[in-house]
């Protein structure tokens, strides 16, 4: 079995709906590790970069603006964002999440206990699991920097920068 990194998302259906502590109670079944967490405003172009596979789609628009919260509003417009870490953790985390169409999952999983299809056929599927161990790196590497991520588990390197940036007083 091999020690496996993946991107989960709780999307703003599932904070809207208060589910995070259930999410994160099912995740826990898994018996993996959290490696890395944050709670994220998702910006158009995260929406769009974490999506492109999609972008040719006609419900690519409707795609980003759910994952960004807009169809609820503040305060529900953002994701919690974790990376876990364990043994064959892509299947045994897909399999906790369910099918991404609710009406398909598993009704004990996580998007077949709690997610819908809008009237509009967006799918409120509550979380977002990486698919395989390629986009799980790309999506990890989208949405964390290597320091708030624990466990090194890809390659870095140090690079000089001159941006302007917030820091705290």
């Amino acid at each position: 079995m091999a020690i496996e990194q993946l991107l989960i998302l709780i999307k703003p259906d599932g904070i809207k709906k208060s589910l995070t502590g259930n999410i994160l109670t099912k995740l826990s079944e898994a018996k993996m590790i959290i490696i890395g967490a944050k709670v994220v405003k998702v910006s158009r172009e995260l929406a769009e970069k974490h999506y492109f596979h999609l972008k040719d789609k006609p419900f690519f628009a409707e795609l980003a603006e759910y994952i960004q919260g807009k169809i609820y509003g503040a305060p529900w417009d953002r994701v919690l964002a974790l990376v876990y870490q364990g043994e064959d953790a892509i299947a045994r985390m897909r399999k906790i999440a369910g099918a991404t169409n609710p009406e398909e999952a598993d009704p004990v999983s996580i998007r077949g206990a709690y997610g819908r299809i809008t009237t509009k056929g967006i799918y409120e599927n509550v979380v977002h699991c990486s698919s395989d161990p390629a986009e799980a790196e790309r999506e990890i590497k989208l949405w964390f920097k290597p320091e708030e991520i624990v466990n090194k588990i890809y390659p870095t390197k140090k690079v000089k920068q001159e941006n302007e940036e917030t820091v705290w007083e």
